[in-house]
């Protein structure tokens, strides 16, 4: 494999591209999978995208086999080192990388494609009347399918024509301690989106400890988004009988001015939303909510402490 570099922006080194061997498409799309340390999710993600015209895994120096695996499955590995600012690693990607088809479509290494979204992919990138689509998403979490507790919900798009959407940018003094992905963005498309009908695999968990490191890093986001009150919200602001997006932002928004919120977000997810008919995993799911919304407030707290010292 021949190494080839492109021009990089000044927060970031420039990135090492290895070329894929040619075969057969039957998904005519560019897939973008942000990665790091994601050798136990990322072999079912890849086997899942056999079919696709091309597949650039985004890796921000994993330590395990992250690497080789993306390697084994012929996808094209771009190492992206995050030092703050934006943009963040999806959209640097369909900013930057030479993308061979017209849609995009973006995963994470912990989801998989069902293999009857193939052919409904195929049809919807063929239709002229849409430049996105969205997905639903099936969540597993530790061994099982959560179907209560709102953690089923309609994802931001992510299948979407080149050129006709972006990230919206919540604010851009951002940093490495918030992770080098966009958390919560979500994709704003300027023509018309609708949603596919087979849903997204999710395996949420990798590991508990995981779960917690990656929940740690967006409670930092979500802290400073709070910061930045209402000139963060320019595309997707809060509201109760908006979009999908919008009412979950709405509910967070007013339920983070609340004493005792963390305990009312988990007993909102686990009993009004019917959590508690998940099992224990249903618990355990509806409990860490509840924590990281307890994260959020006490960064909140901690952020007003610094500005008055």
């Amino acid at each position: 494999m021949v190494p080839v570099t492109y021009a990089a922006m000044q927060t970031l080194d420039e990135p090492r591209v290895l070329e894929s061997s040619s075969r057969a498409v039957s998904l005519p799309v560019s897939v973008i999978i942000p990665v790091r340390n994601e050798a136990r999710n990322l072999p079912r993600c890849l086997e899942s995208l056999r079919g696709a015209g091309e597949v650039y895994v985004i890796d921000s120096g994993s330590t395990d086999e992250t690497a080789e695996i993306a390697r084994s499955f012929d996808a094209k590995l771009v190492q992206f080192h995050y030092h703050g600012g934006w943009p963040k690693k999806r959209q640097w990607a369909m900013d930057t990388l030479p993308l061979a088809y017209d849609w995009i479509l973006l995963l994470d290494a912990d989801e998989v494609l069902a293999p009857e979204s193939v052919e409904e992919i195929r049809q919807a990138v063929s239709d002229p009347r849409y430049d996105g689509y969205y997905f639903a998403l099936r969540m597993f979490f530790l061994g099982r399918v959560l179907r209560h507790g709102d953690a089923s919900f309609y994802t931001s798009v992510r299948l979407l024509r080149r050129g006709k959407g972006r990230f919206e940018c919540r604010f851009k003094d951002q940093d490495a301690s918030m992770g080098d992905m966009e958390a919560h963005e979500r994709v704003v498309v300027e023509g018309k989106t609708a949603a596919l009908k087979n849903p997204l695999v999710h395996h949420n968990v990798n590991s508990l400890s995981r779960y917690i490191l990656k929940h740690d890093e967006y409670s930092n986001w979500e802290a400073q988004v709070w910061q930045a009150g209402e000139s963060s919200y320019h595309d997707l602001p809060p509201a109760l009988f908006g979009t999908q997006a919008q009412r979950r932002r709405w509910l967070k928004k007013n339920l983070l001015s609340l004493p005792g919120s963390p305990l009312l977000f988990f007993l909102y997810k686990y009993f009004f939303r019917l959590g508690f008919l998940d099992g224990v995993p249903g618990l355990i799911y509806c409990g860490f909510q509840g924590i990281q919304f307890f994260h959020i407030k006490a960064k909140i707290y901690e952020l007003r402490m610094m500005r008055v010292q």
